[in-house]
């Protein structure tokens, strides 16, 4: 059984992450609007559903980080993510951010409003710790229920809530809103993941909570997790990932599908906004 050990040339968490068809697209998005951060303060955020791939490359880019997770399901990717940083991830209190006023030029935040009950004191707590003139750039799911992928969604029983989240996601009009309550700007928007993609990644995870993770008992997944989360998890379902890795030129081809259709937003969204 092939295993992706701390051993192996390419370090479990960037193999599993380069075959991950929408992360790609979120990463390509953030570092061209993040850019040039070399001597920059810069904080990144994120919710459970990461390995330390995004980590990593950020930390590439340049710049003087600071990594934060709100830690919603348990200890154990953060560890994952420590062992590949080799770096301290805080586990934060989304409410009350432990850093002080004005700390950070750059805040990215990726994927977590939509697991908040209550996401307004956590925008705020951005604003707080961004300097005046810096800037928070955030991600979220598009919060359209009548796309058709999320519609299928729900049909097929992979619900919001397997997803960990509390609410689909937000629309463009309302993160740009939610960024404008806490006293953000925006300066720029986006979005990533339209139909093709979004249905490769919907057969995928539906494959994995539904399918692998019931026929093999030693697949422990984490209610929230919709892909292996773990060394333990990838190697659980290493035949069936081999088989993904062989034909994932072919998924890949399928996804660029994508960049024909040249209307509307992504199935992600992503706002960059300033305070000023």
């Amino acid at each position: 059984m092939k295993t992706f050990s701390k051993d192996s040339k390419t370090p479990w968490q960037l193999e599993i992450f380069s075959r991950g068809l929408k992360k790609n697209q979120k990463l390509r998005l953030l570092q061209k609007h993040v850019g040039e951060v070399t001597g920059q303060k810069c904080l990144l955020i994120t919710c459970g559903d990461n390995n330390g791939a995004l980590n990593y490359y950020f930390r590439e880019g340049g710049g003087n980080w600071t990594w934060a997770d709100i830690g919603e399901h348990g200890p154990g990717p953060i560890e994952e993510m420590r062992e590949l940083l080799d770096e301290e991830v805080h586990v934060v209190d989304p409410q009350k951010l432990p850093f002080p006023d004005g700390a950070f030029d750059t805040v990215v935040v990726i994927d977590v409003h939509e697991h908040l009950q209550s996401p307004d004191p956590f925008t705020d707590e951005l604003f707080r710790v961004v300097k005046q003139d810096g800037r928070a750039i955030v991600t979220v799911p598009n919060g359209d229920g009548r796309k058709p992928v999320t519609v299928l969604k729900n049909l097929i029983g992979m619900t919001k809530e397997k997803y960990g989240h509390v609410r689909i996601g937000y629309s463009m009009k309302d993160l740009k809103g939610l960024m404008a309550s806490a006293g953000f700007a925006t300066s720029s928007t986006g979005s990533y993941s339209k139909f093709f993609t979004e249905m490769l990644e919907l057969a995928i995870n539906f494959a994995y909570v539904k399918v692998l993770s019931k026929k093999d008992d030693s697949v422990d997944v984490v209610a929230g997790t919709i892909a292996p989360s773990s060394k333990d998890q990838l190697d659980a379902v290493s035949g069936s990932y081999g088989m993904y890795g062989r034909v994932f030129p072919i998924i890949k081809a399928i996804s660029n599908l994508d960049r024909l259709i040249f209307f509307g937003t992504g199935y992600a969204v992503m706002v960059e906004a300033k305070r000023l």
